[in-house]
């Protein structure tokens, strides 16, 4: 048998490795990476959105770059039928709450959240009834109370009309036998500042949308529509932190809801695309700054991907079937 020569031999070793590390190198973005909201500025999706963005920037987590572009439009419509259409594109992502479910069933859109990749649950979160904090209400019973007395003209501000925040106020109408006025805005945000500004009675916002003017003084939690009081324990406004508000149903009000904020990406990517975000994703939550947005919103940390993301997502689909059929919020 012919001994092969040195020249050859080194070429063949160079050609194998070279295979090698094509074979073990893993895709990863070429381009500027877009995370769309479909949802205002303000609000916790938005704000989710630009701390994964500025974790990744400081952290030097990708190459590439990464820019938050809000798509608002027709209850976040307008965001999911961007990533809807932009079949194969793995430099986009789409961060989403509830409205994924809501806004196709409210609205009849040509959206399901089977048109999408689901990448990762980020976390749940959590709502809390609100009131300015110059108002007399001290707990929940007290301001129900004081609803029911003023026959439906008590103002109940919430983001979008028959998304999340309208679906809370139909079950504490049901629940409490009282009347509020739903008044709809673009963001949590914009709803937080309404209610310091007195234009609302209260608002059903997520804890990240309002904390900053808890801590200011400016707003005051009731209660939380969980089975479960928050369990976080550092202090937020004064000696009060999370862990001291009372669940809604302790106060006789049996509403419980959670909501998703998690990743999608558009349809026909591939398995090595979605799992490089997936990575990318675990990467953000090890760091000091997502623990501190944990904190600051009270959020539950649960995280999922895969087989069990997608069918929590489809039980959830039908769970806001029923919400939105009892509240008749369902598209003709």
């Amino acid at each position: 048998m012919k001994s092969l020569n040195k020249g050859a031999l080194g070429a063949a070793l160079l050609l194998c490795g070279t295979a090698f590390t094509a074979a073990q190198a893993a895709w990863e973005p070429t381009r500027t990476v877009e995370i769309i909201v479909p949802a205002g500025p303000g609000g916790g999706a938005d704000q989710m959105a630009r701390t994964v963005q500025g974790i990744i920037s400081k952290h030097g987590l990708m190459k590439q770059s990464m820019v938050v572009i809000n798509k608002a439009g027709g209850a976040g419509g307008e965001g999911f039928l961007d990533v809807k259409t932009a079949a194969g594109n793995p430099h986009k992502l789409v961060i989403t709450l509830s409205n994924l479910f809501t806004t196709p069933l409210a609205t009849g859109i040509p959206f399901s959240y089977k048109d999408i990749t689901p990448v990762a649950m980020m976390a749940l979160d959590e709502f809390i009834l609100w009131v300015n904090a110059d108002k007399p209400y001290k707990t929940a019973k007290e301001y129900v109370d004081a609803a029911k007395a003023a026959g439906g003209s008590f103002k109940m501000g919430g983001t979008g009309s028959k998304q999340e925040d309208q679906i809370i106020t139909v079950a504490l109408e049901k629940q409490t036998s009282s009347k509020f006025t739903y008044i709809p805005y673009k963001g949590g945000g914009e709803v937080a500042v309404q209610l310091v500004g007195g234009h609302i009675d209260s608002s059903v916002n997520n804890p990240i949308e309002a904390v900053a003017q808890w801590r200011a003084g400016k707003l005051r939690p009731l209660c939380v529509f969980d089975s479960k009081k928050l369990d976080y324990k550092d202090k937020i406004a004064g000696d009060l932190g999370w862990d001291s508000i009372p669940t809604c149903k302790s106060a006789g009000i049996d509403v419980e809801y959670l909501m998703l904020r998690g990743f999608f990406m558009p349809p026909g990517v591939t398995p090595d695309q979605v799992n490089y975000y997936v990575d990318l994703l675990k990467k953000v939550r090890e760091t000091e700054e997502w623990k501190k947005l944990m904190s600051d919103g009270a959020f539950n940390q649960s995280f999922m991907t895969g087989k069990e993301y997608l069918g929590w997502v489809a039980n959830e689909e039908k769970r806001h079937q029923d919400l939105m059929k009892a509240a008749g919020f369902l598209a003709q």
